[in-house]
């Protein structure tokens, strides 16, 4: 069989025009890792317990983000996401502590908190999460995803490095979770397996309008419920309960669930379902 040759010309010229550094991805879980390691001794070998000496792995880290973002974008711009990225760090520790006591306090499963950092999904998803969130905020390309990805791929939970999230987060179980690039989550919100935090339509003219809703102060939105569009606002307080679909506003402390009827009256083609 003869080689096609334009096939070789074709590869060799992607290749030539290809802009990414090669092993970004490793790049992007390498930074994920690190980071971590530094906010959590949960995640690290074995973390040291001197200030100094944590000084100097924030030293290390800012370097490693400032190589990374450059590898994407250009010196200058690598330079100030590190900066915002270093002085992000303490914020974004005290938001993880209170997603993990939001966890630990929610889920009668949950021994402690650190239970919640080194075993639950949802955790981890939200941590990665908030550390991508910065550099996606310091408009770094590509990187922020990669970093959500990777924690999609160990979690099965997949939030966009762009929703915004406030405080006292909880995903328990988590799998099958979606959360969109525009959504706003507000405090103390709790989702389950399965949730979809969506859009109504995925026309690429909308990429810059807010396609997902926003969920409000003190939600809780049980398992394999749809919420789509930027429209969308679930009031504060509010319920939504399991397998429910909504594409419209509901008012602060409502009570919304999936309601089915079953006809157990024998028919020709046995048991009918209204749903």
């Amino acid at each position: 069989m003869t080689f096609p040759s334009q096939f070789a010309h074709d590869v060799a010229a992607a290749r030539l025009a290809h802009r990414f550094p090669p092993h970004l991805r490793e790049r992007a879980e390498v930074l994920v890792r690190q980071s971590l390691q530094l906010l959590f001794p949960h995640f690290g070998a074995q973390p040291s317990t001197e200030p100094n000496a944590v000084r100097v792995e924030v030293e290390l880290l800012s370097r490693l983000v400032r190589e990374t973002v450059a590898a994407v974008s250009d010196d200058a711009h690598a330079t100030r996401c590190a900066a915002a990225y270093e002085t992000s760090l303490a914020e974004v520790r005290v938001a993880l502590l209170d997603d993990a006591n939001a966890l630990m306090l929610g889920d009668p499963a949950a021994g402690s908190v650190d239970e919640v950092i080194l075993a639950y999904p949802g955790f981890l998803a939200t941590a990665v999460h908030r550390i991508a969130h910065v550099l996606y905020r310091e408009r770094v390309p590509l990187l922020p995803r990669l970093m959500s990805e990777w924690a999609h791929r160990e979690t099965g939970i997949d939030i966009h490095p762009g929703a915004s999230i406030g405080s006292g987060f909880a995903i328990d179980h988590g799998t099958g979770v979606v959360i969109g690039e525009t959504t706003t989550i507000g405090n103390r919100v709790r989702v389950y397996q399965g949730v979809t935090l969506g859009a109504l339509a995925v026309h690429k003219r909308l990429a810059h309008s807010k396609r997902h809703p926003t969920i409000e102060d003190g939600v809780v939105i049980y398992a394999n419920a749809t919420i789509l569009g930027g429209e969308t606002v679930i009031g504060e307080d509010s319920i939504v309960g399991g397998n429910v679909w909504l594409t419209h506003s509901i008012p602060p402390r409502s009570r919304i669930q999936f309601e089915s009827t079953v006809d157990t009256r024998p028919t020709d083609d046995g048991i009918e379902f209204h749903i």
